[in-house]
């Protein structure tokens, strides 16, 4: 393994990612993966639905509901 490369990688196992950054994330991996099969799809577009099917499920994993 590069020397220079297993610093970063012992940091990052000991990262935790909130859940925004975990959506964030998800959003960007999303975008990324759509946008090289079609280069119409926007970063808005993925936001609009991403919003859209939060606001559907009624709870998503790592997120906090509130009664």
């Amino acid at each position: 393994m590069n020397r220079d490369l297993k610093p970063l990688l012992e940091v990052a196992e000991r990262t935790t990612m909130t859940p925004q950054e975990k959506e964030e994330q998800r959003r960007s991996f999303a975008f990324g993966n759509t946008a090289i099969e079609n280069d119409r799809i926007t970063r808005e577009m993925i936001e609009s639905e991403a919003d859209q099917l939060a606001a559907e499920e009624p709870h998503v994993p790592g997120r906090h509901q509130t009664p």
